[in-house]
């Protein structure tokens, strides 16, 4: 068994390295040109609804949906940024107009929204989400759940100019 020993020394070290790295390269993976793009995945746009309504919540609620807009290079937040949701739900399928809705970004780039829990289609509980404001370019997610017991998930959107 390996005892770890934590002397003045390499607390210093330590703290020396996140003041020379800086918080962020302890989160973020370091590049050389900045924060990339999100890229578009595939059947991400699958039963897109252009201009669906910016809600409150989806249905009923009980599931939520979460995540971060920021800008490419930079990795600046995005406040008011649209994100468009929809899913496979125990109220409606993704076809469906009131499976639907949009929410904005807050002044960290923070998106959040209740909808109805996500139910396995085709053999997987999947959400979507679309950026397509326009300021930049659109970008479609389709995050897959590890289960379809899980009450909320998370995506991230790094964005390019449009």
């Amino acid at each position: 068994m390996t005892i770890a020993v934590l002397n003045r020394r390499k607390l210093l070290a330590a703290g020396g390295a996140v003041l020379a790295t800086g918080v962020s390269g302890l989160l973020l993976p370091a590049r050389a040109e900045g924060l990339a793009p999100t890229p578009s995945m595939s059947g991400g746009s699958n039963n897109y609804i252009k201009g669906a309504p910016t809600v409150e919540r989806i249905g009923k609620g009980g599931f939520w949906m979460s995540g971060t807009v920021r800008r490419a290079g930079d990795g600046a937040p995005l406040a008011g940024q649209r994100i468009q949701i929809w899913a496979h739900t125990t109220e409606g399928q993704e076809h469906e107009p009131h499976s639907h809705g949009a929410t904005l970004t807050d002044k960290n780039g923070v998106f959040r929204l209740d909808m109805p829990q996500i139910i396995p289609i085709f053999g997987q509980p999947h959400g979507h989400l679309a950026y397509d404001s326009g300021d930049f370019k659109t970008v479609f997610l389709r995050p897959v759940l590890r289960s379809a017991k899980e009450t909320s998930l998370e995506a991230h959107f790094v964005l390019q100019p449009a």
